[in-house]
């Protein structure tokens, strides 16, 4: 019953995490939101998996981790410099 009471959590947290991905004002908030999302997702994922007696759940939550933050981290760099990587025939300062 506890369990599906924490699941209940994380779904009504997604919603309001999405919520303010949609609404939110600046697209830092939208960026932090969706990164919120994913997050939750993970927990959910892992309680999932819990409850089905699953183990293997969590090896698919912790990949789901690191992909979220690796594409927030990319989102990020891309909206503040207007690019992922580096331009052509830039110095690569020295290494």
């Amino acid at each position: 019953m506890m369990f599906a009471a924490g699941t209940l959590a994380v779904l009504v947290s997604m919603a309001l995490a999405l919520a303010r991905a949609l609404l939110g004002p600046t697209i830092y908030d939208r960026i932090m939101a969706v990164n919120s999302f994913g997050t939750l997702t993970v927990i959910l994922i892992a309680v999932i998996g819990f409850l089905s007696d699953r183990p293997s759940f969590l090896d698919i939550s912790l990949v789901y981790a690191l992909i979220n933050f690796i594409t927030t981290i990319a989102i990020m760099k891309f909206f503040k410099y207007n690019r992922i990587g580096r331009r052509s025939g830039e110095d690569l300062g020295g290494l």
